[in-house]
């Protein structure tokens, strides 16, 4: 007997489903590069769990297949397509609109869709050859497949990937970019005068020492600075009293991102605040990205800012004339920042004032604080929370529309967003301006 032309009525649900799920509306514009790598990952899973549940009817002698179901379910899912394609387009528009940033192009959807079927059939080809060696193999023999790949993959392959990865990212940290001119200023880390090499301050330290403005003191201790972080605070305070930062009316204590960033734009900010008379030091834990950091080593961000401000609270607290005390930091900066204190009263009493920029959805003590955060951005939308409840965007600036809240959906959309977080046009998304330094409040 012939096969039937129409896709399978589980497949075409699938499909539909997992298409029109991964239009949901987003925090972002997207590339359609980004849109079909969501496209087709939320149709893998899809046609993956349509499989998974054929089997078990299958198993039970339930068929519930007829060709004009299938036809009938073939138009559902395309008219439900082109619905979803036609509101998703008009969503990214008005987010388009909202950042001034041109509208997608005829061509979106088609490259879309290619790159999108393409993903589809390579994933569907690996699990399709998964499932042919399996069983190829008796249950005992695949038992003891899986066993040893998971050993091997355990001790063997996973250490090795992760090694890669580290060093990966340990070679761009210790990459010169030769546009960086060493500092000649003795006010800053790297120069001839410092204490702390040039060569080992990382990619991040080494943008931060260098160029404009000239006004702030700025002391950056690197991962290779020091063997440990003792002796990377020890040298933290050294260089400031090197530096004369002790000197200066004002002192920001700024916590980087996981890469070792610490944003420009603040920098501006705070030298148009302070009129120059600030001291700037940070401190790196971390070389990985910032997503890699904050779900594998973000301990590393708590502890070593707890132990660079603890350190300077205690020697300025012995100085005649200590300068005003600050805390700033930038995404898991500012959870690492906000770490440093029990709670909202001991974040007042010991500093002159804080500033979190687009921290971690419950990351940080508020009260007292200023909290600079886009409800564009994913980083303060995104936790596991998300999967149940709307996040609390309470004191958020609304800078584009914010899409409603859907179970689980919203949190593989914004999942997807913080890939492209720092893609965004300026002031909106996770990248934000000078006012990071500009409105930071008095004592």
């Amino acid at each position: 007997m012939n096969r039937p032309i129409w896709p399978r009525m589980g497949t075409t649900a699938a499909i539909g489903i997992g298409v029109t799920a991964s239009l949901t509306p987003g925090l972002l514009p997207r590339t359609a590069e980004a849109q079909a790598v969501v496209t087709g990952l939320l149709v893998a899973v899809a046609l993956g769990g349509a499989g998974l549940i054929r089997f078990m009817l299958r198993r039970r002698g339930v068929n519930a297949e007829n060709t004009r179901g299938r036809r009938v379910f073939l138009l559902v899912a395309m008219l439900l397509i082109m619905v979803a394609a036609w509101y998703a387009g008009s969503w990214q528009n008005t987010l388009r609109a909202a950042m001034d940033t041109a509208p997608i192009g005829p061509g979106y959807w088609l490259r879309c869709a290619v790159i999108a079927t393409v993903l589809v059939l390579l994933l569907r080809g690996i699990g399709q050859g998964i499932r042919w060696v399996l069983r190829r193999l008796r249950w005992a023999r695949s038992t003891a497949l899986v066993m040893v790949v998971g050993t091997v993959g355990y001790f063997g392959v996973v250490p090795t990937v992760v090694d890669y990865q580290l060093g990966v990212y340990a070679n761009a940290n210790a990459a010169v970019d030769p546009e960086l001119v060493r500092p000649v200023s003795v006010t800053r880390s790297g120069s001839a005068a410092s204490m702390v090499d040039w060569s080992t301050l990382g990619r991040e330290g080494r943008r931060f020492v260098t160029g404009a403005p000239v006004g702030p003191v700025r002391v950056y201790i690197g991962l290779d600075s020091a063997s440990d972080l003792d002796s990377r605070v020890r040298l933290a305070i050294q260089e400031l009293q090197r530096a004369g930062g002790f000197a200066r009316s004002h002192l920001v204590v700024a916590v980087p991102t996981g890469s070792g960033w610490i944003d420009a734009n603040a920098v501006r900010g705070f030298d148009e605040r302070f009129g120059g008379d600030v001291a700037l030091v940070g401190l790196q834990y971390s070389y990985a990205p910032s997503w890699a950091t904050f779900v594998f080593g973000r301990e590393a961000a708590v502890t070593s800012a707890r132990a660079l401000f603890t350190a300077i609270e205690r020697y300025i607290a012995g100085l005649e004339h200590p300068p005003r005390l600050y805390l700033y930091g930038q995404s898991l900066g500012a959870l690492g920042g906000s770490a440093v204190f029990t709670d909202d009263a001991d974040q007042d009493r010991r500093t002159c004032a804080v500033l979190w920029a687009g921290p971690p959805a419950g990351a940080v003590h508020r009260s007292g604080a200023v909290v600079l955060a886009n409800t564009s951005d994913p980083v303060v939308h995104w936790s596991p929370a998300l999967f149940w409840r709307a996040p609390d965007l309470s004191g958020a600036r609304v800078d584009a529309p914010v899409p409603g809240w859907i179970p689980v959906l919203s949190f593989v959309q914004t999942t997807a967003d913080l890939l492209y977080a720092l893609d965004a046009p300026p002031g909106h998304g996770h990248r934000y301006g000078t006012d990071q330094g500009t409105v930071l409040p008095g004592c």
